[in-house]
């Protein structure tokens, strides 16, 4: 049999908070209990936010929980080489499109149709994008991007669809709304999602995928939060040509106000928790009782 691979991937630019301890105790633990692998990834693709010293502290916090990793440490801005080849892969199959609207210019072009009916939100309630630059010609788009113009390279998803047929994946865990077994998988629901820019060849949706099939991890275990973006990544192993791990996803811990814990609210902060005299044990229990 496969040995089993977990991995725990945060991005480096804020410090790791409740949620995060408890899905890599999660992964660390499920690893422990299976025989398996427990690798980490820094998800530092968005060059602007992420920060050295926040990398620094996600290995500090971590090893404070108990929690030992393989080495090296899988960093996703070494690895920009393997993603471009994917991007030129969905590029080479008529698949993408550049999209040169700022987000203001989207947000504008949803406020007009919002005015006639309410204009259609992905799963994180984000306006779907209105996909005017389908219809742009390639004449127009090859002038547009030798002029430098910053443009996003998206994912035509109908033609995407269209391509990979219906896609289902396996639920060990759980949906927000306690989903579970085969779930069929809704892409389309995203829109034309952003799989790569003029500076950046890739995306999360991207990199997580590829990241993944070239870890050689069999489970990913994370948040319900991402339990809808699985359809996206279906479709980019399908297109691809990518395995396709087991999927368990797991309940956040909430804040007072039932939202999920963001990196901007200190007051679950693992370093903060630390100061104040918590203990790993501590740690562990408050995470348990959430799930």
């Amino acid at each position: 049999m496969t040995q089993p691979v977990f991995r725990f991937a945060p991005s480096p630019n804020g410090h790791l908070h409740l949620g995060h301890a408890l899905s890599a105790l999660f992964n660390f633990d499920m690893a422990r209990k299976t025989g398996g692998r427990f690798l980490l990834r820094i998800e530092d693709i968005d060059a602007a936010r992420c920060r050295p010293e926040f990398e620094a502290a996600i290995y500090e916090d971590l090893a404070w929980l108990g929690i030992e990793w393989e080495q090296p440490v899988w960093r996703q801005s070494g690895h920009f080489g393997e993603y471009r080849a994917a991007l030129e892969k969905l590029e080479a199959m008529r698949l993408t499109f550049p999209s040169f609207e700022s987000r203001a210019e989207i947000a504008r072009m949803v406020g007009d149709r919002d005015v006639r009916e309410r204009w259609p939100r992905d799963p994180d309630g984000v306006p779907v994008y209105p996909g005017a630059a389908r219809q742009m010609t390639e004449a127009d788009r090859h002038v547009r991007m030798a002029a430098g113009l910053p443009y996003a390279i998206r994912l035509d998803v109908e033609k995407a669809m269209e391509w990979a047929g219906p896609l289902r994946w396996r639920e060990t865990g759980a949906g927000p709304s306690g989903q579970r077994g085969e779930i069929a998988a809704d892409p389309a629901a995203w829109g034309d999602v952003i799989v790569g820019r003029r500076e950046t060849p890739t995306s999360y949706h991207l990199s997580v995928v590829i990241d993944d099939a070239l870890q050689g991890v069999t489970h990913v275990v994370r948040g319900q939060d991402l339990f809808w973006s699985t359809s996206v990544h279906r479709l980019l192993q399908v297109l691809i040509d990518l395995p396709a791990p087991a999927y368990h996803h797991h309940r956040l811990i909430l804040d007072a106000d039932g939202r999920k814990l963001s990196k901007s609210t200190q007051a679950t902060g693992l370093r903060k928790l630390r100061a104040q005299g918590m203990t790993p044990a501590d740690v562990r229990r408050l995470v348990n009782a959430a799930v």
